[in-house]
């Protein structure tokens, strides 16, 4: 039996047992056996697939590997019309419309990918041309189209923008640049989170300080993306200075990020009520932006942290978050196949296309249907797991850009 034969045996077990939600989304997701065999990871791609396939992909060239043709035509072939990604369109074939989700950062992501591996450059102009005409009047983008401007946002389409070799200061909406959004989401340099971003306004107009806006904002405001060479600088975190540019701006938020990863090497969990725990995803994506800064003393004493805590993270998380990882080492120009013993780049891959064992949907089908001539087929199997008791629990925990204010 295939690896995700066994996968859809295993769900049947536990649907069986399950209690359906209390409010099931209108939209069809797809089952495991289901997913396109050429998309990175096993779980619902529904709210996350572009983004995922995207950094999966980003990573991998920032490895020096070569990623399978099949994982770019998927990404390619998620393209509405119009330019832009909707997280995950289960049929292609079918024309974007009105109900498409489609939003910016999948956008902004699928043209930092394809951007990075190279002759794709009829779908980013298309991607870019409607990254654009979504522009915000304060000169940024919020996560849909017309929504307000967040940092995490503006940052993401900003990497994408330098990607397709733009230059973000000139892409302008009523006068106004993507930098002149980011430096009105930035705290000032006194009182509680000088320096770092927040990721939207408060509904009285303050700001309040979020670390992974930070992290975003402090890419952004230099004009870069998510593929960051090792920075160079002597490490020094300066003071925080009133920002009238983007890139004292961009420095006031990596001393903010130093300051706040000084004491243990990691960020925390921003969750209400919580035990405090390690922020594992915020704080790759700090040493990340650090590293762009050329804050490289304490990026590389937060990869050190990684290296240590981070490997059961990833494996629990998925294919983005190995990717995540594989940027961090790039950034701070570590080894990915050596980190603290675990070669990430195989990690990542063994979730793609060419993973030993992954089968294509015609392939499935073709066992689906062996299977049920088979008087010991899918069925039987199940029956022999209820009379065993086996309990079957799935763990989902993929990390994807939070819009906490």
């Amino acid at each position: 039996m295939n690896v995700r034969r066994s996968a859809a045996v295993l769900a049947a077990v536990a649907v069986l047992g399950a209690t359906a939600p209390a409010a099931a989304d209108s939209s069809p997701s797809p089952t495991p056996q289901a997913l396109p065999s050429a998309l990175y990871g096993d779980t619902d791609p529904q709210y996350d697939g572009v983004w995922r396939q995207s950094l999966a992909l980003l990573a991998q060239h920032a490895a020096g590997v070569e990623p399978p043709k099949a994982a770019v035509g998927w990404l390619t072939g998620q393209q509405c019309a119009d330019g832009s990604f909707a997280p995950f369109r289960a049929d292609p074939s079918a024309a974007c419309d009105a109900k498409t989700m489609v939003d910016t950062n999948q956008t902004a992501a699928a043209v930092q990918a394809l951007a990075a591996l190279g002759g794709h450059d009829a779908v980013t102009d298309k991607a870019v041309g409607w990254l654009k005409s979504v522009q915000n009047k304060d000169g940024g983008w919020g996560y849909t189209a017309g929504s307000p401007s967040d940092t995490n946002s503006t940052s993401v389409v900003v990497g994408a923008l330098a990607a397709a070799g733009e230059k973000p200061g000139e892409v302008r909406k009523g006068g106004r640049s993507p930098y002149d959004a980011l430096l009105g989401l930035e705290l000032p340099c006194t009182g509680k989170g000088a320096g770092a971003f927040a990721y939207q306004p408060e509904k009285d107009g303050s700001l309040t300080a979020n670390a992974d806006a930070t992290a975003a904002g402090v890419l952004g405001a230099l004009g870069r993306g998510l593929l960051v060479e090792p920075g160079k600088g002597d490490g020094a975190a300066g003071s925080c200075v009133k920002a009238a540019t983007p890139e004292q701006a961009a420095a006031n938020g990596a001393a903010h990020l130093a300051g706040a990863l000084a004491a243990k090497g990691y960020l925390l969990a921003a969750t209400p009520g919580a035990e405090d725990q390690p922020d594992v995803g915020n704080t790759a994506d700090a040493v990340v932006a650090l590293a762009a800064q050329g804050e490289t003393a304490q990026a590389e004493k937060s990869y050190a942290w990684l290296e240590k805590n981070a490997a059961g993270w990833a494996a629990q998380s998925g294919p983005a978050a190995y990717a995540q990882l594989i940027l961090a080492a790039h950034a701070t120009g570590a080894d990915p196949r050596d980190f603290g013993g675990t070669d990430l780049v195989k990690q990542l891959q063994a979730a793609g296309p060419d993973a030993p064992g992954k089968t294509t949907k015609a392939e499935d089908e073709a066992e689906d249907e062996k299977d049920s001539d088979s008087p010991f087929g899918v069925w039987w199997f199940v029956g022999v797991c209820l009379v065993a008791g086996i309990g079957i629990g799935f763990l989902i925990s993929n990390r994807t850009k939070r819009q906490q204010p």
